[in-house]
């Protein structure tokens, strides 16, 4: 049987700083399967609830079906890419409230101001570390 301690628990890692904070529902939309089971281990571990689309035509339909608190967006992927699919979404009545964070491996300045003009809230470009992903997710939630 473990006891409760009076000490206070050292933080594990970075994750544990939002444990329980802002809990939301968050779609990823990236066709590489190691990037989503990155992604939501680090966002479950956080307390999050997480959902995945394999392809932009996907994730859009799930976005309006599920009405996510936020969406994960990759750009480069096979048919419709994510700057498309960030238009889509941010174009959308439905879905036009849902901030969508583009984490991609393109790197160029053009690539992020043209997601943003696309609709993106904010870009990162990978690999991203924990601390950068979720401080900036935080930062996209609704307080």
């Amino acid at each position: 049987m473990r006891h409760a301690s009076n000490k206070a628990r050292p933080l594990n890692d970075f994750a544990d700083l939002f444990q329980g904070e802002n809990v939301a529902h968050i779609l990823i939309i990236d066709d590489s399967p190691t990037d989503v089971r990155v992604f939501t281990t680090l966002l479950e571990k956080s307390g999050h609830r997480v959902s995945s689309a394999g392809s932009a035509e996907e994730g859009i339909a799930r976005a309006k079906r599920e009405r996510p608190d936020l969406v994960i967006m990759d750009v480069i992927m096979p048919g419709m890419n994510g700057f498309q699919a960030t238009r889509t979404l941010s174009r959308d009545n439905d879905t036009s409230s849902i901030p969508i964070l583009i984490v991609t491996t393109k790197s160029m300045e053009t690539d992020r101001v043209w997601g943003l003009r696309q609709g993106a809230k904010d870009f990162l470009t990978k690999p991203v570390s924990a601390n950068e992903l979720l401080t900036r997710i935080q930062n996209l939630l609704p307080n």
